[in-house]
């Protein structure tokens, strides 16, 4: 399996996730600078994103959309706040209103993902840093460890094509 390990930590607020692939760092990396690659696979396996603003600069705005097996829509926005090509990449992640514009700004978790060289392939770890417990808990209940457990178990197969 790709995630190897998820750690919740409400005392410091973060979900971490480790995953290990066997590609070299520079395309593991694709798989979050190609908004088609991104695509398929951020959100779990029954749903599929859909990238529609994707400046991928520090201070660049995301737009997404996932979408439900029944058609529901849900809207999602980044902030990309730093990248340092092929090895970090950080952003503001909040859950956005119909026309992709966050729905409270504040309402945002951090993600800090870091690529390193893993023997022949690449270890990749992210940590989501959450506002509050309440708010970890709240995505928690609504099922981000499993759909992120999930949503990293396809990118094996975008590496591999």
């Amino acid at each position: 399996m790709t995630v190897i390990r998820s750690t919740k930590d409400v005392n410091a607020l973060t979900l971490t996730f480790v995953a290990e692939f066997a590609a070299p760092v520079d395309r593991v990396w694709q798989v979050w600078a190609d908004p088609r690659k991104l695509e398929r696979w951020w959100g779990p396996p029954t749903w599929p994103a859909t990238f529609e603003r994707y400046d991928f600069k520090p201070g660049g705005a995301v737009r997404y959309h996932m979408t439900g097996p029944d058609g529901t829509k849900a809207r999602g926005w980044w902030v990309i706040t730093d990248i340092d090509e092929p090895n970090r990449l950080e952003f503001d992640d909040g859950f956005a209103d119909a026309e992709g514009e966050p729905v409270d700004p504040e309402d945002l978790t951090h993600a800090v993902v870091t690529l390193e060289a893993a023997g022949p392939g690449t270890r990749m770890t992210t940590v989501s840093t959450f506002r509050s417990a309440e708010q970890l808990e709240r995505m928690a209940e609504m099922g981000m460890e499993e759909g992120m457990r999930q949503a990293m178990g396809q990118i094996d197969a975008i590496l591999a094509g």
